[in-house]
């Protein structure tokens, strides 16, 4: 069908283009004498046929060019498709300002040319501004379109509730988010970006084991947040092709949507900090609802291996809390009772520090 269309176009292109070139050519040749040739109606029908023959050797080419266009306005978001039609709208808008300011001028080159020349290069800038800008034009139309409350006030007052929960590839992998989701503990809308899927796919099919566990774990998790967990979830086919990053284009969301970045990683943690994004650390949390130990309590451990520094060993809470035991190299394999001395708490975790019970009537 599609090729039945573009020969139907080429014989109107050729037509049109028969009735004009052809009795102009036939001047030039010193031809135009022969009436049955110098004819409008001989000279459409010559340009049509000449052009159906060409199509014979351009059809295929043009018709590879079509799919590929067709595909490509397929897999393209809509939003991109969107925001690129109506840059590309009030670039040619702009150019044709501009065009008919210079038509006042009367000079043929300017004339001529120059509206030409504006049409492509505003067409163009028109469609790039507005398909590389498009998720802060999105996120500039959903502000001003937000409706006032009762009190007159606009809904920017609102409290971090309802903003935008934006999930990482760590979080994700890590299973806890949908077990707190699970619980209502978290409150709004889920946002899993479509580069965030991406990645996980990309670890999902690593030629490394522990590489694809990680990945295909994480995939379980989306399918059962989407399904089993009680709160909104969407996706965000958007992209930013100019950062490579995962992280950097999650910060990056997080700007454009005033959402908040959800993570454990302790690294992109910080990097939100310094760039004042709003994050919640899963981490955090973790550490916030763990039984608080003081110094001076005693606990029993069983201690597995030696530390880093001279005499040290190591043993493990049962919620996985590492224990730095002085001079517990002598106790590795064995249960003993020690005592807190302090307690380290980061978004990275928590780690206790303790010297054994025995040391300590030893001293």
């Amino acid at each position: 069908m599609l090729k039945r269309i573009i020969q139907a176009c080429f014989l109107i292109l050729g037509g049109t283009l028969g009735s004009f070139l052809i009795p102009e050519l036939l001047t030039l040749l010193h031809a135009d004498d022969i009436a049955f040739i110098n004819n409008p109606y001989v000279s459409v029908i010559l340009g049509a046929i000449i052009f159906y023959l060409f199509t014979f050797w351009a059809v295929e080419y043009v018709v590879n060019f079509m799919k590929w266009f067709e595909e490509t306005l397929v897999k393209a978001p809509i939003t991109d498709i969107i925001f690129g039609s109506l840059g590309l709208i009030v670039g040619l808008f702009a150019a044709f300002l501009i065009g008919s300011a210079l038509n006042l001028i009367q000079v043929p080159v300017i004339n001529t040319v120059a509206p030409i020349l504006l049409t492509l290069l505003f067409g163009y800038l028109g469609f790039q501004v507005g398909f590389k800008k498009r998720d802060e034009l999105l996120h500039l139309f959903s502000k001003s379109t937000k409706r006032k409350g009762l009190d007159g006030h606009s809904e920017d007052g609102e409290d971090d509730r309802s903003k935008l929960k934006i999930l990482d590839t760590s979080v994700i992998i890590d299973g806890r988010i949908a077990d707190i989701c699970q619980t209502g503990f978290l409150e709004g809308t889920i946002v899993i970006p479509q580069f965030v899927l991406h990645e996980l796919q990309h670890i999902a099919d690593s030629s490394d084991a522990l590489k694809r566990n990680r990945g295909r774990r994480g995939l379980d998790i989306l399918n059962r947040i989407q399904k089993e967990v009680p709160i909104k979830v969407e996706m965000y086919e958007g992209d930013f092709e100019d950062i490579q990053e995962v992280d950097s284009k999650l910060v990056k969301l997080a700007k454009i949507s005033n959402g908040i970045v959800v993570t454990n990683d302790f690294n992109l943690n910080k990097v939100c900090e310094f760039q004042n994004v709003q994050v919640l650390n899963i981490n955090d949390l973790a550490n916030a609802v763990k039984p608080v130990v003081l110094p001076g309590e005693e606990m029993n451990v069983q201690v597995i291996k030696d530390g880093k520094e001279q005499n040290q060993g190591i043993a493990y809470l049962d919620d996985g809390t590492m224990i730095v035991v002085e001079g517990g190299r002598d106790h590795i394999g064995k249960r003993i009772d020690v005592l807190v001395t302090s307690v380290l708490q980061t978004s990275a975790g928590r780690m206790i520090f303790a010297k054994p019970k025995l040391l300590e009537k030893a001293l």
